[in-house]
């Protein structure tokens, strides 16, 4: 890699803003378009709502941003030591959710992968959740 970042804070919805904000800041250097910026931001804020929601039941918990630059490709993880996933398949579906709240539409993982060039998940069952995003910049 060409230039790594590596930030640990409590997962809160007031620190989701900060995160976007510092993403979007790592992703500078490549002078991307503010279509590419606007894209990285909110799939960073699928992934850091989905750990909120999901890994701690709505509750702050440890959240670990990576950036990572690879040439022209941004790397982003967004880690947490929540609950896992039982079936990542079935989480990455459309509209799947474990979420009570009739507001949540299952759409996380799916708008993750139209915003960003790649989408992978780690997880381990009550040991957490590594998101990992990939974004080429165009030029």
């Amino acid at each position: 890699m060409n230039m790594e970042m590596e930030m640990q804070f409590l997962l809160t919805p007031e620190n989701e803003s900060f995160a976007r904000v510092c993403a979007a800041a790592f992703a500078a250097r490549l002078d991307p378009t503010m279509e590419e910026i606007a894209d990285i931001k909110t799939a960073l804020s699928e992934a850091i709502s989905n750990a909120y929601l999901h890994a701690y039941g709505e509750k702050s918990g440890l959240l670990i941003l990576r950036a990572g630059l690879c040439e022209r490709t941004l790397i982003y993880e967004i880690e947490d030591r929540g609950i896992g996933i039982r079936s990542i398949e079935e989480a990455m579906q459309p509209f799947f959710t474990t979420s009570k709240n009739a507001a949540r539409s299952g759409m996380g993982f799916t708008l993750m992968q139209a915003f960003m060039d790649e989408v992978e998940v780690i997880s381990e069952p009550e040991k957490g959740t590594k998101v990992i995003l990939r974004k080429v910049i165009s030029h």
